[in-house]
């Protein structure tokens, strides 16, 4: 992974990806980086990839079972296997109604205690907290062969003023 250029505040970090096993990597990354507490929205297109960054995380957290992609049950909790954080894994695209519909997952409640991802979170789960780490990931929309990924990875909040997210480029 390559940092193109240099972060905009010490709270924003551009990468780029080129392959899905370090899309995994910058998942083991930034799992160094998280604790109880902490909200990563991830957004992109179907297929950028925000799965495989989760299947990271959840190796990097040292959760139990497979990460796979929630979109039929739209959560999956991943206890730790040692002292860690739960990992709870949302995959929201297929919720439309916002905040209203994220509430019956009961959210707040897991969120003091658990890293929760959201895939397709914008719009819908902002209210949780003003305190979030947003990924957005691109890729050449319609070209499927395509491997390179451009990920922005933005610390919102005063959690996230501190943080040297450069250490995700290394």
């Amino acid at each position: 992974m390559e940092a193109p250029a240099a972060p905009h505040s010490p709270a924003d970090l551009e990468l780029t990806v080129t392959s899905p096993d370090q899309m995994r990597e910058l998942g083991r990354r930034l799992a160094k980086l998280l604790r109880a507490g902490d909200l990563v929205m991830l957004s992109g297109e179907l297929g950028a990839g925000k799965t495989t960054l989760t299947r990271g995380l959840g190796e990097g957290l040292g959760v139990r079972g497979a990460v796979t992609s929630p979109t039929f049950v739209i959560a999956r909790v991943h206890p730790p296997l040692g002292d860690g954080a739960p990992l709870v894994h949302v995959d929201a695209y297929r919720l439309g109604g916002g905040l209203d519909e994220m509430e019956d997952l009961d959210l707040d409640v897991s969120l003091p205690e658990s890293v929760i991802v959201v895939e397709w979170g914008e719009g819908k789960v902002e209210e949780l907290t003003d305190e979030r780490l947003q990924v957005r990931i691109h890729r050449a929309v319609g070209d499927t062969t395509d491997e390179v990924r451009h990920v922005t990875v933005t610390g919102l909040g005063e959690r996230w003023n501190t943080v040297d997210l450069s250490v995700l480029s290394a």
